[in-house]
């Protein structure tokens, strides 16, 4: 692999060089956010079950794909072509799109809340707010992963 796999350019990194390249590092941001969400949302008490549930889908979905795709950049899994390079940039803009609309429904429901839920409302405002951190994350990523793939 040339210059373009330590600085993020054209391929996929390998091993340690996921730690250091862009955007390969917000892998690490993704997980632990997206982990947050999860944890926020299973504590929080939605009045609104098939909003919670798009939500835990979410963010357990992209929590066990990110932290898979993560492993397998470190172990060197992905050959160097096309197949990996889409999938990184399909997987992402993917990922941005369901948080995105899964932020905008606890959106929704932190802005009209639930009388008979108020006393937990703290909770669903901090899961509303790291939905979107999470829904950032993945944007910027889906960005330059489209970037890659286009000069690929």
């Amino acid at each position: 692999m040339g210059a373009g796999a330590a600085s993020g350019g054209r391929w996929l990194p390998r091993g340690c060089a996921v730690f250091t390249t862009f955007p390969d590092l917000l892998f690490i941001f993704e997980s632990i956010f997206g982990g947050l969400v999860w944890i926020l949302i299973t504590w929080s008490q939605v009045p609104n079950p098939q909003v919670q549930g798009w939500v835990m889908f979410v963010s357990v979905f992209c929590f066990i794909a990110t932290t898979l795709l993560l492993f397998l950049y470190v172990a060197g899994a992905h050959k160097t072509g096309t197949f990996w390079i889409n999938l990184d940039a399909a997987y992402h803009c993917i990922a941005f799109l369901f948080y995105l609309s899964a932020s905008i429904f606890e959106a929704f429901l932190t802005i009209w809340p639930d009388e008979r839920n108020e006393d937990k409302q703290h909770i669903q405002n901090i899961s509303a707010g790291s939905l979107f951190i999470v829904t950032l994350l993945y944007l910027i990523h889906a960005v330059f992963s489209l970037i890659r793939w286009k000069s690929f």
